[in-house]
């Protein structure tokens, strides 16, 4: 064991030629990032995560309701055997051929049996009111953590001078703001990490946990190298189109469209802008040229180049969903909703009692093998958020 850690941490990797882990010990004078410290994150994620909690209980679920938020989840569909056994064991979008051989089971029409399965695939989806809890729990966390970031950074060098970030590197003291700035963004990112999984879940999903995954690597990564001036920048310029996305998710749950509207259209002018103006010209400029300039080259300062592309490609995938739904918001004069958790609808969702010629009580399901596949009734808009 000590031989794989003494090969982890191998100095000549992870910092520049005649720099030593020793050399970055904390002393009375001045305090370095240590890699131990990064065991703070669990226990203040599970901190957060019960902060959360008791926030969306006792502050979120009350403003949702002063706001008329809809509270009931979407309309259950009514008790059949035949037909919860088909959805639960064989397919929850059965083609047209089992379509028609339910048809005749249950002596229903075709269209009351799309019905019922549309019902029945709404059921397992979350109500508006728990959308609404969760958007205003990461609006408040992020504009709690953007104004704490500005307030730090508009009092340090670097942020008006990039060059600064690496002045005097690796020998950089740590502040206990910066600290405090890096520990709680990683937490709640640790937080975000865990809790994706019990959320809403978003079309996006696979695309937001990498996400999640190369945020926790890069503030983990660039804590233990000392890349905090640099890493600052980038947490402040990430948090800021998050906050008005929150906004606009709330609005559009609370049925306030033009707001709603408004603030998704910002979203995206502040999104692309910082994303793939901001970012790319001041921060990868900075620690793809920049850095090697003072420092010239060691493994480390690749590694974490790469994650930073690949965070900017990230970036690259959002902007498109963002611009294809912006455009869909000019041709049709409104902003397509949150479809990635939405409820499917149709004209004739209103009708709830399947039309039958005799109620059949049989229980058998007919040989008809179906495909796993969609009947073509309803599919989903495309989604309008990033995550």
């Amino acid at each position: 064991m000590a031989g794989i850690l003494a090969w982890f941490w191998n100095e000549r990797f992870w910092l520049p030629h005649n720099v030593t882990w020793a050399d970055l010990q904390s002393t009375e004078e001045a305090a370095f990032p240590q890699a131990e410290d990064l065991y703070l994150a669990f226990p203040l994620a599970f901190c957060i995560f019960m902060i959360r909690l008791l926030f969306e209980r006792f502050v979120a679920k009350p403003c949702a309701l002063g706001l008329k938020v809809q509270a009931n989840g979407p309309q259950k569909a009514q008790p059949n055997a035949i037909l919860e056994k088909v959805f639960t064991a064989i397919t929850k979008h059965p083609d047209e051929k089992r379509l028609e051989g339910l048809s005749k089971q249950l002596d229903w029409d075709v269209r009351s049996i799309q019905r019922w399965f549309r019902q029945r695939r709404n059921q397992e989806k979350p109500s508006t009111l728990r959308k609404f809890c969760e958007s205003m729990w990461r609006f408040t966390f992020y504009l709690y953590i953007f104004t704490y970031g500005v307030r730090f950074l508009k009092k340090t060098p670097w942020l008006w001078n990039t060059r600064q970030c690496w002045s005097g590197y690796p020998y950089q003291p740590l502040m206990p703001d910066l600290h405090y700035y890096y520990m709680v963004e990683l937490s709640f990112y640790w937080s975000l990490m865990f809790s994706q999984f019990i959320d809403v879940k978003r079309k996006d999903f696979g695309i937001m946990f990498t996400h999640h995954i190369v945020a926790v690597t890069l503030i983990s990564f660039s804590y233990v190298t000392n890349l905090t001036r640099v890493g600052t920048l980038i947490l402040c310029l990430h948090d800021a189109a998050d906050i008005v996305l929150e906004a606009a998710k709330m609005a559009n749950y609370c049925k306030c469209q033009k707001l709603s509207d408004l603030l998704f259209l910002t979203f995206a002018v502040v999104f692309i802008v910082s994303r793939l103006g901001i970012f790319p010209l001041w921060i990868l400029n900075s620690t793809l040229f920049e850095l090697y300039e003072a420092l010239g080259n060691f493994p480390a300062l690749w590694v974490f180049n790469v994650l930073l592309m690949v965070l900017q490609i990230l970036h690259c995938l959002w902007s498109y969903l963002i611009l294809k739904t912006a455009y869909k918001a000019i041709s049709k004069g409104k902003v397509a909703k949150d479809s990635r958790s939405d409820v499917e609808s149709s004209s004739d969702e209103e009708e709830t009692v399947p039309r039958s010629k005799a109620p059949h009580s049989t229980v058998a399901t007919n040989g008809t093998s179906g495909a796993n596949g969609t009947n073509g009734y309803l599919t989903g808009a495309t989604s309008s958020e990033e995550h």
